[in-house]
């Protein structure tokens, strides 16, 4: 291997497409490579040396520094590394972490200066938080763990009892995380001054405590652009840059040239375009149009309900009664929901329960497909809006409800492609 990511479970990592774009922008390309090492296998490797360039991830971070001839200023302070160039045989290791945060933290426009900063966890993402909340002139920073190891930490029961006027938080912890998207580390609530939230999570897009922030008009952010940056820094190590170098300005412009390409690429690749609205808004022939335009996936929940039960929806109503549907829908909301870079069609009552809409807003930009009352067919096989009694009652009860859900509302009164255009100029702007 000439180039990779070491860790002992990768089965999701983005590295690898990551810096096949970061090459690719750079007019550089080079093979990049993930490799899951068990805990025995460490030792050889670190000592074959035989790469010229790794990154390291979790357990390993502070496994591989007895191995390095050189560890940066970053790193010793931190207590970890995740980066490793070979220099002729000797081992340089690097905190590139500390650059990925650091960016994330500004590029969301969240201050840390003069601030009350709380920092959930307490392994190597955590120190390398507070280092990034120290350079960045954060008031104070308290160390938040479920158990209380010494006074260098609180409980969480402290931080809601003593630090209550906090006012960032940063999750360095793994709560939120796929396949446990539903869990959140802490009740936003409960801290009622805050200004930032920082998850250093990237899969799902939007961690539920995210959404709880945005909900509360908090701003908020996810780990992907952390992970970017620290691959584009990383590869600047791999190529002959001394860390030094870094922070120059026509450096560090270039470097931010590279990230943001990346971030874009990556963010836009792996998000799910979702569609709501009242039956017969257009949302599924949209979604078609939609999938041609970008190469993706299309799914229409209805239709995946209708194949998980064999049977119609308007059987599944009339036999088990609408309630039972809406459990069975909600349990394919979340696991389509999970996928990255799909289109999905939602069925007209799906935003009716708010867990589905945050399982659609876990990796998906939900959009609001509005045609008029009068522009819409009641027909047969839609058992909640087969007359035109029924259609309106439907749409004056949901419509407040898919304009408060959505991210982006989009008119549909003219032609289906100026619809599909419009949907693609706004996500263009979001």
């Amino acid at each position: 291997m000439q180039y990779g990511l070491i860790g002992e479970h990768l089965p999701h990592s983005f590295s690898k497409e990551i810096h096949r774009l970061i090459g690719e922008y750079d007019k550089n390309e080079y093979a990049y490579d993930i490799t899951e090492l068990r805990p025995d296998e460490v030792d050889s490797f670190m000592k074959k040396k035989d790469f010229k360039g790794i990154n390291v991830t979790i357990p390993y971070k502070q496994t591989v520094i007895p191995y390095l001839d050189f560890t940066d200023d970053a790193a010793k302070v931190i207590g970890a590394v995740n980066t490793v160039v070979n220099k002729d045989g000797v081992l340089y290791g690097y905190n590139t972490d500390f650059y990925g945060l650091r960016d994330l933290i500004t590029d969301a426009g969240i201050s840390l200066a003069g601030k009350k900063v709380l920092i959930l966890g307490t392994g190597g993402t955590s120190k390398t938080a507070s280092y990034v909340c120290r350079t960045l002139n954060a008031a104070s920073i308290h160390i938040v763990s479920r158990s209380k190891k010494d006074d260098s930490v609180i409980t969480y029961e402290e931080a809601y009892e003593s630090h209550a006027d906090s006012d960032v938080i940063i999750n360095t912890t793994p709560v939120g995380m796929f396949p446990k998207a539903d869990a959140i580390p802490v009740e936003i609530e409960r801290f009622p001054l805050l200004s930032g939230v920082v998850d250093v999570i990237y899969n799902p897009l939007r961690t539920r405590l995210m959404l709880d922030a945005s909900a509360k008009g908090i701003k908020s952010c996810c780990g992907l652009r952390m992970l970017v940056t620290q691959a584009v820094y990383a590869y600047m190590l791999f190529n002959g840059k001394e860390k030094n170098m870094l922070d120059l300005p026509e450096e560090a412009a270039h470097i931010s040239k590279i990230v943001d390409k990346v971030y874009k690429k990556v963010y836009g690749d792996k998000l799910n375009i979702v569609l709501t609205g009242m039956p017969g808004c257009g949302k599924s022939t949209v979604g078609k149009r939609l999938a041609d335009k970008f190469g993706k996936r299309q799914f229409d929940t209805d239709k995946l309900i209708v194949d998980k039960e064999k049977r119609q929806i308007t059987d599944i109503f009339a036999s088990e009664g609408e309630e039972y549907f809406r459990d069975i829908e909600s349990d394919v909301i979340k696991d389509i929901s999970t996928g990255n870079g799909l289109i999905i069609s939602t069925g007209g009552g799906a935003v009716l329960r708010k867990e589905n809409v945050a399982a659609l807003k876990s990796n998906g930009e939900v959009i609001f497909i509005d045609r008029p009352l009068d522009k819409l067919i009641p027909t047969d096989d839609r058992p909640t809006a087969s007359d035109v009694d029924m259609l309106k009652r439907r749409y004056e009860e949901r419509y407040n409800i898919y304009c408060d859900a959505c991210d982006i509302k989009v008119d549909n009164d003219s032609l289906i492609e100026d619809v599909v255009m419009s949907v693609i100029q706004k996500l263009s702007e979001s």
